[in-house]
């Protein structure tokens, strides 16, 4: 993995993080939680949208969007176990 793709990969877990906490509870999470919930919704989203048959190529914004919904998935599992 070259240094370009682990750079583009922060960046689109960065934003995907910051866009799913902003849709799930109003505002985001810092920039390390959005990175790491924006990675594994990367893989969550990915996981889900091919069981579903849908695949919306390798753009950025393709993967930016798989990305988000993948972490408002992990998101609303957490919430599932989060005490209020």
């Amino acid at each position: 993995m070259s240094l370009t793709s682990i750079i583009i990969t922060l960046v689109i877990g960065a934003v995907a993080g910051w866009l799913a906490g902003v849709l799930f509870k109003g505002y985001g999470f810092g920039l390390l939680m959005n990175i790491i919930i924006g990675i594994l919704g990367g893989f969550i989203g990915g996981n889900v949208l091919g069981w579903l048959g849908v695949n919306w190529g390798t753009t950025i914004v393709g993967q930016i969007v798989t990305a988000v919904i993948g972490a408002v998935i992990l998101l609303w599992i957490v919430s599932l176990f989060k005490k209020k």
